[in-house]
């Protein structure tokens, strides 16, 4: 049996999903491959790595620093989560990722981005975080808060745009049992994003038709994944972790308490839930 681990992406939502993880960790759950989409990537590593706490307690201590995300880093640099300080200070020297624990587990951890000339899903595959930290730069990589990324030769942007939920992905890989981590309710449905925030988009990426297209048709298609979700869960084919609440939060979420209180909703929901992933697992 393959279990694989699906994790959905949503900025600051992720605390969410890092709670949920923490409490994986707590209990010895280990799967046998990872998908995440932008934070899901970034925060899901950390179970390769075995770093309980390390996500809440980094996102909490550099919330309110300039260095790390906020509208003077996008203003200088083109992308609001500074590259320098942190996909690198904070990754190697200030809270360091164990890179060496991520690398010896040996089991495959792909992050997804949209390649914006084809409107299309890429699943990168991160074998070290360090050496492939412009792939977890893809995933997450945000219009108009973010730069366009340069990996191998090909464009890329955040992958929630092409495959927000790649439980196909995961299918298709042979995995015969997938937990999924979400960070919307299970009422939650997408809707088009701002006409005003669109337009921009549409003016900024206007070389990129593939890239609108995508973005245009990303509610319909994430809806209709979240539907097949919701049938597969009631089928016992896949286990779902979800908030029992919608989480509202800022793309610069400077509240600590409020990232707490996302973290512990992922904490409590998935404690909630632990004895029955666990007997979907077959775990005595």
């Amino acid at each position: 049996m393959k279990v694989g681990l699906v994790l959905e992406g949503g900025g600051m939502r992720g605390m969410f999903t890092a709670g949920a993880l923490d409490v994986l960790m707590e209990n010895n759950i280990m799967v046998d491959g990872i998908v995440g989409v932008s934070a899901g990537a970034l925060f899901g590593a950390n179970l390769y790595s075995n770093q309980k706490g390390r996500v809440i307690r980094y996102s909490k201590r550099y919330a309110k620093d300039k260095r790390y995300i906020s509208l003077r880093n996008l203003v200088l640099t083109g992308n609001a989560v500074s590259k320098r300080f942190a996909y690198y200070k904070v990754q190697k020297i200030y809270d360091p990722f164990d890179n060496e624990t991520f690398k010896r587990v040996n089991k495959p951890f792909w992050a997804v981005a949209t390649n914006i000339k084809t409107g299309k899903p890429t699943y990168l595959e991160i074998k070290d975080a360090f050496k492939d930290i412009e792939k977890l730069r893809a995933t997450s990589a945000l219009p108009l808060s973010s730069r366009i990324i340069k990996v191998d030769g090909n464009k890329y942007m955040d992958g929630a745009f092409s495959d927000a939920l790649p439980i196909n992905f995961m299918k298709k890989k042979g995995y015969d049992k997938l937990i999924v981590i979400l960070t919307q309710p299970i009422k939650y449905r997408k809707k088009q994003m701002a006409p005003k925030k669109l337009k921009m988009i549409r003016f900024k990426y206007q070389r990129y038709k593939n890239f609108l297209k995508a973005i245009d048709s990303w509610p319909k298609r994430y809806n209709q994944v979240v539907e097949k979700i919701i049938d597969m869960e009631n089928k016992k084919e896949i286990f779902v972790i979800r908030p029992h609440k919608k989480i509202w939060t800022q793309l610069i979420e400077r509240d600590t308490e409020k990232l707490q209180s996302f973290y512990d909703m992922g904490v409590e929901d998935t404690n909630k839930i632990i004895n029955d992933l666990k007997e979907y697992l077959d775990i005595v």
